[in-house]
């Protein structure tokens, strides 16, 4: 007894401390609502099973003959199972109760939206339902069949046990004799079993319109012509068959319903499996593409619905490919916004130049956004500041790591298309104090993606603070302290809530320090998609949170999808694999194969306090109003979202992923064409990956101007190349694929564009480079080559950014950065180069400006974002901070500085090699060969001065 009360009280505090959470966050009603749907979901599923059982093993005991004779084996069983009869009379019932409680707990709920549903206002073609019928109706009618067969077998097994444990049923030889009472029983039981076994074969039917088939998913013409009817068949076969074992009931005739199993049997055979293989291969076979034409334009039209792409505006391009003089000057402003700072290179810029303590850190992958300064939206790469309690080293107490390093401080955020002179990121938001274009905002950080698992904030009112709020610095290197005064946890102000989250944390400390008073608040599940799954389990986070400043505070900005695999007709697709590319890493997610997504809500989540909001995005989808039903008070309207949030959130990445994966195919819309697969395309493999990579190239967020819009707006691309493998795989691109990403800027009102998709398709007979053939030009360039290798010397590492494709020019601009960084292990990335490249022309140059001038005959009409950068000045590689990360760089050393005379060296170098390209394309063998010397020369003096600094 004292350890089930021991059990059962550490069983209470993790409930306790959920309620706490819950009830804290504003979203106990999730809590409870699951709680009450599980509670009486366990309670029906016990009855049901139990109740049933129990009641049979007593029909069959109390009924069971009197005078039996039994043979000596089954007096042996008697006399071992009378003693525990009555135990397991009741104990069998009770555990398969118990079983079968957790079972239909379980699915709590695929119950409350049947309860809830809502209808979807579109039939399926094939029955005519209401596609609401098969997302919330038909999987739980099938489910309550499922569990009602599984009672009556059970029953039906343990009856039959029961009557041959007490002489009902006697087998003598080849005889079987049946009393009366156990024939009734076991007939009527029998009966129940095939009835229930002709209703599931009869739902069977509908399902062929969301299971998928060798072709489509859907019922295709076999399911249609043979599968379908043929379930029809069994079922009402399976009903008579019931029906005769009622009969057997009656009159005592076992033969009738004996013979009708072995029908059924065989029907199922031949009707539900030969038949249907008939069909196929003699019928369907021989002209599949004029029988499943009408099924797969079903399948057609009802994916491009449930994927939200069948309105995308498909465009025929006519790529130019020649780079004449003047030719962006229509496109100024996209050439002035296209981004040079790779988020996923740059990171260790933002950690030697803004770390400033080995307590914080910055994630490898820096997201993107964008900000309204000076009345120009500047798209910029941003990070948090974050707290990283590791970094304490043998400071690492629980007093610090939970009571003292509480908060990461600060935003930071640089322009994504400027350099510094030395090819560092020009921040907009830095330092420590927080200052820069973005404003006054409040910038601790105490819920972020890598905060402690808990914190103990908050104190009386007049006493010392004790949180370590920044480090001010200066010659004393003097902190700052805080104390946390909002309202983000649980409080620990009694002895009974410090024994719960002691025993949750597993911590005396949290129950006996003094650091823990009365005004004291525990801060836990801090992750900010962590926080907005547990405050709407129904809902699916989008893989990357994002930090904004919104009116005057730090929040991150969470995108949320309703899911379901039951949509008619639509092809089902991996949510883990569709996602998966070089920036977002195949992941587990509990809800996988998918066949309609929709971003039905926009999340935000407070870094300060961890409030969650949620906002409904897609109030027309049927899913979420259901949930809505389900938990009334959980989501807000759109109305509600400020115009400062609406400028920052965005089309989230992982349904355009999603959709991309599915365009790849269903851009065609003609079944013909569809079957024979004439124009399927894929997305291309990370170009900047060795070549054996199955990593996609993630979609980019740029501004830009589609053609069909009328001004650049902040967008999301992605390019298709066709579907083809080994040596038939052709990286030349088919499609261009961008949705325009803008929210606009109006208290709770969404722009009339956004979500747009634009499909750019281009004519099979146009050969445009696609990334992989891009990057491929651009590794065997010789000019580039040894521009590269020069880059390369003195200990540095060449780094390519992202592969960028924008349409401008009337035609497809590719952009590269390429960074370089020391081999030093506090070194960091500089962008040093861009490559840039238009049909088969590329050019290669110190800034995109000057890039895109050299590419586009001395003038291409536009300025670039680091047009402000002086392309003669002295060329710099990485330097290296003095290894504390408070944004100092010690003095370069001769490995990885440069005195004048290398400065001097690697612009003769320059020169020399011009000279050398120059007299290669004029074909003056002379030239070429007096530039080579000069240029072999100069480099063995670099690399002499090098050995010399080493």
């Amino acid at each position: 007894m004292l350890a089930v009360l021991v059990i059962a009280f550490f069983v209470f505090t993790g409930l306790y401390a959920d309620v706490l959470w819950y009830d804290q966050l504003g979203f106990l009603e999730v809590l409870t609502t699951q709680w009450i749907a599980r509670t009486v979901l366990f309670i029906i599923g016990f009855l049901a099973m139990a109740v049933p059982v129990w009641a049979s093993i007593q029909i069959a005991y109390r009924t069971r003959p009197v005078y039996a004779k039994f043979n000596s084996q089954l007096d042996r069983y008697q006399e071992v199972f009378e003693p525990l009869r009555r135990l397991a009379m009741y104990g069998v019932p009770v555990v398969l109760g118990i079983f079968a409680g957790v079972s239909t707990s379980s699915r709590w709920d695929l119950t409350l939206t049947w309860l809830n549903r809502t209808p979807f206002g579109s039939t399926d073609p094939q029955f005519g339902f209401d596609l609401g019928f098969y997302v919330f109706e038909l999987p739980f009618y099938r489910s309550i069949v499922g569990f009602a067969s599984a009672v009556v077998l059970l029953s039906l097994l343990l009856v039959a046990a029961t009557n041959y444990l007490y002489g009902a049923i006697r087998v003598n030889g080849r005889e079987v004799v049946i009393s009366k009472s156990a024939r009734v029983q076991i007939a009527i039981t029998a009966g129940l079993y095939l009835l229930l076994q002709g209703v599931s074969i009869w739902l069977d039917q509908y399902a062929t319109v969301t299971e998928t088939g060798s072709l489509i998913t859907g019922a295709a013409y076999t399911d249609v012509n043979a599968v379908i009817p043929g379930r029809q068949i069994l079922a009402v076969a399976a009903a008579i068959v019931a029906v005769l074992f009622i009969v057997t009931a009656i009159i005592g005739r076992w033969r009738l319903p004996l013979v009708g199993v072995a029908l059924l049997v065989v029907s199922s055979l031949l009707i539900g499996s030969l038949y249907p293989w008939v069909v196929q291969r003699f019928q369907v076979d021989p002209s599949p593409r004029t029988l499943e034409a009408e099924y797969i334009q079903r399948n057609i039209d009802l994916t491009r619905d449930a994927y939200g792409i069948a309105d995308a505006e498909e465009i025929p391009f006519e790529a130019q490919t020649t780079a004449e003089p003047g030719a962006l000057r229509a496109d100024a402003e996209t050439t002035a916004n296209i981004r040079l700072m790779d988020p996923l290179v740059i990171s260790p810029a933002f950690q030697q130049l803004e770390q400033f303590r080995q307590y914080y850190q910055f994630p490898d992958a820096l997201d993107v956004d964008r900000y309204e300064i000076d009345g120009k939206t500047q798209d910029t790469v941003v990070a948090v500041r974050d707290l990283k309690v590791s970094g304490l080293g043998d400071a690492e107490t629980w007093y610090n790591s939970h009571i003292v390093y509480t908060h990461g401080y600060g935003l930071v955020a640089a322009a994504g298309n400027q350099r510094s002179a030395g090819g560092q990121p020009v921040f907009l938001q830095s330092g420590i104090p927080s200052t820069g274009a973005l404003g006054e905002f409040e910038p601790r950080v105490y819920f972020g993606e890598t905060s402690p698992d808990y914190s103990i904030v908050g104190a009386p009112e007049g006493t010392k603070p004790v949180e370590l709020d920044y480090p001010a610095g200066g010659e004393n290197d003097e902190q700052t302290q805080t104390t946390f005064t909002g309202d983000g946890g649980p409080k620990l102000d009694n002895i009974f809530t410090k024994l719960v989250y002691a025993l949750k944390f597993q911590s005396e400390q949290i129950f006996l320090s003094d650091a823990v008073n009365t005004s004291s608040q525990i801060l836990y599940e801090r992750d900010p998609i962590e926080r907005v799954r547990k405050a709407a389990p129904y809902l699916t986070p989008d893989s990357d949170a994002y930090p904004s400043v919104v009116d005057g505070r730090v929040v991150w900005i969470v995108d949320a999808y309703t899911l379901t695999d039951q949509y008619p007709y639509s092809n089902k697709v991996s949510m883990s694999e569709a996602i998966a590319d070089s920036e977002t890493l195949p992941q587990t997610l509990p809800f996988d194969e998918v066949n309609y997504i929709r971003n039905s809500v926009k999340a935000t989540v407070d870094a300060y306090d961890g409030s969650v909001t949620l906002y409904a995005w897609d109030d027309e989808d049927p899913i979420l109003k259901t949930w809505q039903k389900v938990f009334p008070t959980t989501v807000k309207p759109m109305s509600e979202m400020s115009g400062d949030l609406m400028t920052h959130v965005r089309y989230p990445a992982d349904l355009f992923k999603m959709q991309r994966a599915v365009l790849g195919r269903y851009h065609v819309t003609d079944a013909g064409a569809f079957y024979s697969r004439e124009d399927a395309w894929t997305t291309p493999k990370e170009p900047t990956e060795p070549a054996n990579t199955t990593l996609l190239q993630p979609p980019y967020y740029l501004t830009m101007q589609m053609p069909g819009q009328d001004a650049p707006s902040y967008s999301l691309y992605t390019t298709f190349i066709p579907e083809a493998s080994g040596e038939q795989s052709r990286n030349v691109l088919r499609g261009y694929l961008a949705v325009d990403a803008d929210a606009g800027s109006t208290d709770g009102k969404r722009a009339e564009g956004y979500g747009k998709l634009r499909l750019l398709t281009l004519p099979e007979d146009d050969n445009v480079p696609g990334p992989g053939q891009v990057q491929a030009t651009f590794n065997s360039d010789p000019t580039v080559s040894q521009s590269l290798n020069l880059l390369k010397q003195g200990q540095s590492d060449v780094i390519n950014g992202n592969l960028l494709t924008v349409p401008v020019g009337g035609g497809l601009l590719y952009v590269q950065p390429v960074f370089v960084k020391s081999t030093g292990n506090t070194s960091y990335p500089l962008l040093q180069k861009v490559l840039v490249a238009f049909g088969d022309d590329i050019a290669f140059q110190d800034t995109l400006d000057l890039a895109l001038d050299v590419l586009f005959g001395g003038d291409s009409g536009a300025d670039a974002g680091d047009n402000a950068v002086d392309p003669n000045a002295p060329p710099e590689t990485p330097t290296e901070g003095d290894g504390t990360g408070d944004g100092t760089e010690t003095p370069t050393d001769g490995t990885t500085g440069q005195s004048a005379e290398m400065q001097q060296l690697l612009r003769d170098a320059s020169g020399f090699l011009k000279a050398k390209q120059a007299a290669l394309a004029d074909g003056d063998w002379a030239a070429y060969g007096a530039a080579d010397a000069q240029l072999a020369e100069t480099i063995a003096k670099m690399l002499a001065l090098t050995d010399g600094g080493q």
